[in-house]
């Protein structure tokens, strides 16, 4: 058998996030606890310009995506290090077909992570402005990040060589959006982080967001997040399978 169906693989790694369900409560309750406490302990002491809780949502949905893309990564990684990769390999499954099914399963899992966060954010008194072209917009540059994520995560797990390097490298991943403008504006930061914040990818994601939620004009940060996202995802779609051959030797 020379192809495998990706469906039975997906619904394999389904399985595996299930079975984590200390990986699983993290992804799904950890970004909504942190929007309650940034928005109810820190909101009242940060201006913004605008209502706090319209301001963080963007941020925390990418926190959100950083730590449930952790999990993928660390379920790759022990994919590798339990030696089920030789058992596929026999039964001549394509490596590309495995990390795919961790791949969309990370995909499903981190949008019904951000659809959670918006449904508390709504109740606590989220109020975008935004059309249905806006809203598609968002949607749209949200889906293509965890997507670059999610691939990203999985060159990580194959990188790593146990699951828990995959748990380190990945909780340095998701301090990206802390170095941004998803919780304060980048121009009250320091000059040296201010450069940092302003030249990432993360950035670019909440702002533009932030701008359709919120009916603004989105700009050229719609178009930077988009390039990101696909270099990231070209990026790890090739180390993923350049590392996946040399690993499963």
């Amino acid at each position: 058998m020379h192809e495998y169906a990706v469906q039975p693989l997906v619904a394999r790694a389904f399985r595996l996030s299930l079975r984590n369900v200390e990986g699983l409560m993290t992804a799904l309750l950890l970004p909504v606890i942190m929007m309650l406490m940034f928005v109810y302990l820190f909101g009242g002491a940060i201006s913004t310009g605008t209502r706090y809780v319209d301001y963080v949502v963007p941020g925390v949905l990418l926190v959100g995506i950083g730590w449930g893309s952790g999990t993928t990564a660390i379920t790759v990684a022990n994919d590798l290090a339990s030696g089920i990769i030789d058992r596929f390999r026999s039964m001549d499954v394509r490596g590309e077909a495995l990390i795919s099914g961790h791949v969309v399963a990370s995909v499903a899992r981190n949008l019904l992570s951000a659809a959670l966060v918006l449904v508390v954010a709504f109740a606590i008194g989220f109020r975008p402005h935004a059309d249905v072209a806006h809203w598609l917009l968002a949607a749209g540059v949200l889906a293509l990040f965890v997507l670059a994520l999610s691939w990203f995560a999985a060159a990580v797990g194959i990188v790593a060589r146990t699951p828990e390097m995959a748990r380190g490298i990945s909780f340095l991943v998701t301090f990206l959006p802390y170095v941004s403008s998803a919780f304060v504006p980048v121009h009250t930061m320091p000059s040296a982080l201010r450069a940092v914040a302003r030249n990432q990818p993360v950035t670019s994601v909440v702002d533009t967001i932030r701008a359709a939620l919120n009916g603004g004009h989105v700009g050229g940060d719609a178009w930077h997040a988009a390039a990101w996202s696909v270099g990231i995802i070209a990026f790890s779609i090739a180390l993923s399978e350049v590392l996946f051959r040399r690993r499963a030797r």
